[in-house]
């Protein structure tokens, strides 16, 4: 899956229709929309990978335990820090909030995000943005392919880009039924 354009069908408020629209704030979805006509990237894209990375909460307090990944796309406390910020500082925001260091954290590969892949990845591993699907990212004997060993579809001991693409492209799906868009 290539291009999911976003339904952009005009709600009775003049809002954009967006994927999970229907499951945020009027002021998350409209500073999603914000944000992506500055990163030239579908609001579709962003509100699908934190969907995923929240588990569908949009909570900036999500916490991945076993990663120590937190937020609305599981900052680590290393990116956290080089952003200027801190995991306890990102907790304590709203989501709202927390979307300005989505922001600034996206913000260096502005213009790059022509697939929810490329996003995606932008978030669990930069270097395969505007790579091919095929391209490995995790290895196994690695700590990231542990993590992510269930997306080894065909078992061969490598996550490709389009395997670990799998669950933001579903997310992406879900977002745009009946119930989510919004």
């Amino acid at each position: 899956m290539d291009t999911v354009l976003s339904c952009y069908n005009e709600m009775g408020n003049g809002m954009p229709q967006i994927a999970w629209g229907a499951k945020v704030s009027p002021a998350f979805k409209k500073k999603v929309i914000d944000i992506c006509e500055k990163l030239d990237c579908n609001p579709d894209y962003l509100m699908a990978a934190i969907a995923l990375e929240s588990g569908e909460t949009f909570s900036p307090k999500t916490k991945n335990h076993f990663s120590g990944g937190t937020g609305l796309i599981q900052f680590m406390p290393s990116t956290a820090q080089g952003l200027g910020t801190s995991i306890a500082d990102l907790e304590a925001m709203t989501a709202v909030e927390q979307l300005d260091w989505v922001f600034k954290y996206l913000q260096s590969q502005k213009g790059k995000f022509k697939t929810v892949a490329d996003l995606y990845m932008t978030i669990v591993w930069p270097p395969a943005v505007g790579k091919p699907d095929d391209t490995p990212i995790f290895k196994k004997g690695s700590l990231q392919y542990e993590q992510a060993a269930g997306l080894d579809c065909d078992g061969d001991g490598t996550v490709t880009k389009a395997e670990a693409a799998v669950l933001v492209e579903a997310r992406l799906h879900k977002g745009l039924r009946p119930g989510y868009l919004g």
